[in-house]
């Protein structure tokens, strides 16, 4: 309980969940829309929530090449987890 509350409170890793919840975006995308984020922080965070399994990374073989990232089932999971903390923090 102790790691993930850790994990989950960092200072960005809910924000990029939550900007995903969405759909999949480009890491410029989220670069945009988390500002004051920094892009080596957030290419950080992007690889930790692949390595802990709640977001996937897909390289799309254009010209450049695209990558996205999307949440999984269990990034959804720990996104309708966060709602209910955001909930009870306003009550």
């Amino acid at each position: 309980m102790t790691r993930t509350l850790a994990f989950v409170g960092s200072k960005w890793t809910p924000l990029v969940i939550f900007r995903l919840r969405s759909g999949a975006k480009r890491y410029s995308e989220l670069l945009q829309l988390l500002p004051g984020i920094s892009p080596k922080t957030l290419a950080d965070r992007l690889q930790t929530l692949e390595g802990e399994g709640l977001l996937t990374r897909t390289v799309h073989p254009d010209k450049p090449p695209r990558v996205e990232y999307a949440l999984t089932e269990r990034g959804r999971g720990l996104s309708d987890i966060l709602d209910t903390i955001a909930e009870w923090a306003v009550t």
